[in-house]
């Protein structure tokens, strides 16, 4: 029986979850501005899938190999060890559809079916928030089928009974597949979130939960939700990231802290990024790009 260890951070916990979802051999997408689900993939490739292939939306890069996670240097980081530099076009309609990369995206809102928002809150014409947009969301979710999402902050606000816009595509409550297809989605929705309470997967085409956190209670997880709740029959304990994770994170793979930005709001948030890009100040080396100079294919 492993022994228990408990020196971590939600952060980390959410991290390894990402990770675990991964498989050996898989291709993984990554978009912007999202370091937990880079640390999660690169924790993957560390521990059990040491053969995926990362995509990133940053200057439509294709990469074998990782590097510890960064700020300022962040284009450096995959441009620089790039296998290969595709175009939008090349990327939006031959590299997404033909390998179908198992990809993590983060709603603003979200409802039950996993329908997402990623554009706006309150009226779309005079809204309280606009949103950074969906980018390539839109579109991915109607096709693919391996779409996972996460929420660092699980909240009654992003988890909603109803969308103010809908960007992302879930199950649409009540439409049968042949519906769906008649529509132009080929995508079945989700198949899984990861939130800071806890893991969820959609059986029956909504939000089920099936394991809290350690320390986490259902009537915790219910009442952050807008909308009930399914509670898996099997309900667990989520299991708790290893010593080696942990250690990993910290030491290898991101031993800025990016990943804890996602995690931070306000005030905290900022004075986390000033130390970061305090800390970048000075030339990263080689040891942590070991592929900086390699050849890019055009």
């Amino acid at each position: 029986m492993r022994e228990a260890f408990d020196d971590y951070t939600t952060d980390e916990l959410i991290c390894v979850c990402i990770a675990r979802q991964i498989e050996d051999g898989e291709a993984v997408a990554q978009g912007i501005a999202t370091p937990l689900v880079a640390a999660g993939y690169i924790l993957a490739r560390l521990t059990h899938a040491p053969n995926i292939t990362f995509t990133s939306a940053i200057g439509n890069a294709i990469c074998d190999d990782w590097c510890s996670l960064s700020l300022s240097r962040i284009e450096e980081a995959w441009l620089g060890q790039a296998r290969r530099l595709l175009s939008f076009a090349e990327i939006s309609c031959e590299l997404l559809p033909t390998l179908q990369p198992k990809e993590f995206f983060r709603p603003a809102q979200m409802d039950a079916y996993g329908n997402f928002n990623n554009v706006v809150i309150g009226d779309y014409y005079q809204p309280r928030l606009r949103l950074p947009g969906c980018g390539g969301i839109a579109d991915v979710t109607n096709f693919s089928r391996r779409i996972y999402l996460y929420l660092p902050r699980h909240e009654r606000r992003v988890l909603v009974e109803k969308l103010d816009f809908r960007s992302g595509v879930g199950h649409l409550a009540g439409e049968s597949q042949e519906e769906r297809r008649e529509r132009g989605i080929t995508s079945p929705g989700p198949r899984y979130l990861v939130s800071d309470l806890g893991q969820f997967d959609f059986a029956h085409g909504r939000l089920r939960l099936v394991s809290c956190h350690p320390g986490v209670a259902v009537e915790e997880v219910q009442a952050k939700t807008s909308f009930p709740l399914e509670i898996a029959s099997n309900l667990a304990e989520t299991v708790p990231p290893t010593e080696e994770e942990v250690r990993l994170l910290r030491e290898e793979i991101d031993p800025l802290g990016v990943r804890k930005l996602e995690c931070l709001t306000g005030q905290a948030r900022r004075l986390a990024l000033r130390e970061i890009i305090e800390r970048e100040k000075y030339p990263i080396s080689n040891t942590q790009y070991p592929n900086r100079d390699k050849e890019v294919s055009p």
